[in-house]
């Protein structure tokens, strides 16, 4: 005959120490959201289209056979060496790009340095500088992305200098302030702090030994 069989459940708060720490590493391998980067992602995006990046973008394909544009950025992280982030697009001079920066990110000093690295260098080649930037290989950091800079005037192509190094040099500090961005993203949201707030908001329960249950 059937059985009913009884489960007494708690909410996180409710389990001993030892309990809380099995919940919360239940919901850091399967319960969180494979999306938490989108927020960084929009950020970035807003940064490069300031500085007069156009982010190349790639089909997607969702369910149901639908399919819709992301931009080419990708990481890989956060406990390997070779970590990092990348993304591809194209880069041309646009007006005040320093100035719009600091009005947007006012306390973010890497990226007033990197706006302003390459006004400098735009100035030295009258505006005409302009960056391709392109992903390669199967890794995702700063080096896997191969720069080809160029200057709009044929005739004047020697007059780049070391335009070249110094764009493509800024352009990848760039992919690295992405990388940290979303490492900071990442470690907060799955800090305890953050984790608990969202276990006990989502009104999730456990088994006294910390297991989820249902």
């Amino acid at each position: 005959m059937p059985e009913v069989i009884s489960t007494t459940v708690y909410r996180l708060n409710e389990l001993p120490d030892g309990a809380k720490d099995r919940a919360r590493a239940w919901y850091r391998e399967g319960g969180f959201d494979h999306d938490w980067y989108d927020a960084v992602y929009e950020d970035f995006q807003r940064i490069a289209e300031i500085l007069g990046i156009r982010l190349k973008t790639r089909a997607t394909r969702l369910i149901g056979g639908r399919t819709r544009e992301d931009p080419c950025i990708w990481f890989s992280g956060f406990w390997s060496q070779g970590d990092g982030a990348a993304w591809e697009g194209v880069y041309s001079y646009r007006k005040s790009a320093a100035a719009g920066l600091r009005a947007y990110a006012p306390k973010d000093k890497t990226l007033h340095r990197i706006a302003e690295t390459l006004q400098a260098a735009q100035q030295r080649n009258l505006y005409q500088l302009r960056a391709e930037v392109t992903h390669r290989g199967n890794y995702y950091h700063a080096f896997t992305m191969a720069v080809s800079v160029s200057r709009d005037s044929a005739a004047a192509v020697e007059g780049i200098g070391d335009a070249a190094s110094i764009v493509t040099d800024a352009l990848r500090d760039l992919a690295n302030w992405l990388y940290r961005q979303l490492e900071q993203e990442y470690d907060y949201l799955t800090s305890d702090e953050a984790v608990d707030e969202t276990l006990i908001a989502n009104g999730y329960t456990f088994t006294e030994e910390g297991r989820r249950f249902g």
